[in-house]
């Protein structure tokens, strides 16, 4: 078996893809809405300029059969991707590639994961140190009539001009900005969402009706942006929540006010640190 690293081309990112797509073909549909491809594209070529260091290939006599992405932010290290090939799954790839990125992570006192429900990666993630914590999805049409009160805190699109509030709100949660990662977000992303008032501060990313990533600095804030967020889902398109632990239960309930029913997904895993609250994250950039 050969190890090398992800290079920054189109090939490469494709490759990645099309490992992620065999690996989960079967945990998607029960777990994580996957991000659309451009987006998965553009995400393996940015975390390969971003992070060589944490970005690997497998292949066996010439064919790719595992792959893994991992970003470092300002002290915390996150697997964004990890994937084996169902033929080469029990052959000891997984362990390499994951060892080999965990070095991208020496000298960060922090780590988080998120994972759709596979035993392999469970139990690679829970071997890397990380504390897993099983994780909720909502899922659903919303109604219209548990979003009549608007709120007394306003909410407004964001963009690149607000990326210090976003750094600042990320550091206060979970230790770690974002950094890079923004732009690519809010290139791919269809809707940045901003609250900033006397009650806190805090960001939601939107994408059609899937809520990708909300940070804030108090529950109120949090159930605020996320109100605004179903609010603006398209009708007709079914909205969706993701990554929830326990610690996210004013998630649960604004889900449960708008009639979105809530089923087990996958897990977040989380080493040296609690999972952030109020967070929700993002599955490929956390």
């Amino acid at each position: 078996m050969i190890l090398r690293p992800v290079r920054d081309t189109a090939a490469d990112a494709e490759v990645v893809q099309e490992l992620a797509d065999a690996a989960y073909a079967d945990a998607f549909p029960a777990a994580a809405v996957p991000e659309p491809v451009p987006l998965r594209l553009a995400r393996t070529r940015h975390l390969a300029r971003t992070d060589p260091g944490g970005c690997w290939l497998a292949s066996i006599d010439g064919e790719p059969v595992g792959a893994v992405l991992s970003v470092r932010r300002e002290g915390l290290w996150a697997p964004s991707l990890y994937a084996v090939r169902p033929a080469a799954q029990g052959k000891g790839v997984g362990r390499l590639l994951l060892e080999r990125a965990a070095e991208h992570s020496r000298g960060c006192l922090r780590g988080m994961v998120c994972a759709a429900d596979s035993p392999a990666a469970a139990r690679r993630y829970r071997l890397a140190g990380f504390t897993l914590h099983p994780a909720m999805r909502l899922a659903g049409r919303v109604d219209r009539a548990g979003l009549l009160d608007p709120g007394d805190i306003p909410v407004h699109r964001g963009n690149a001009t607000h990326l210090h509030l976003l750094d600042s709100v990320d550091r206060r949660l979970r230790g770690s900005a974002h950094g890079p990662d923004h732009a690519l977000m809010l290139g791919h992303f269809e809707e940045l969402l901003i609250a900033d008032a006397l009650a806190g501060s805090g960001y939601c990313y939107r994408d059609g009706g899937v809520v990708r990533l909300l940070a804030a600095t108090s529950k109120r804030i949090a159930v605020r942006l996320l109100r605004e967020a179903l609010a603006r889902v398209p009708d007709g398109v079914e909205a969706r929540v993701e990554h929830l632990t326990a610690e996210q239960e004013w998630a649960l309930d604004v889900g449960l006010e708008v009639g979105l029913t809530p089923r087990a997904g996958g897990f977040v895993g989380v080493r040296g640190m609690r999972p952030p609250a109020p967070y929700l994250p993002s599955g490929a950039f956390l």
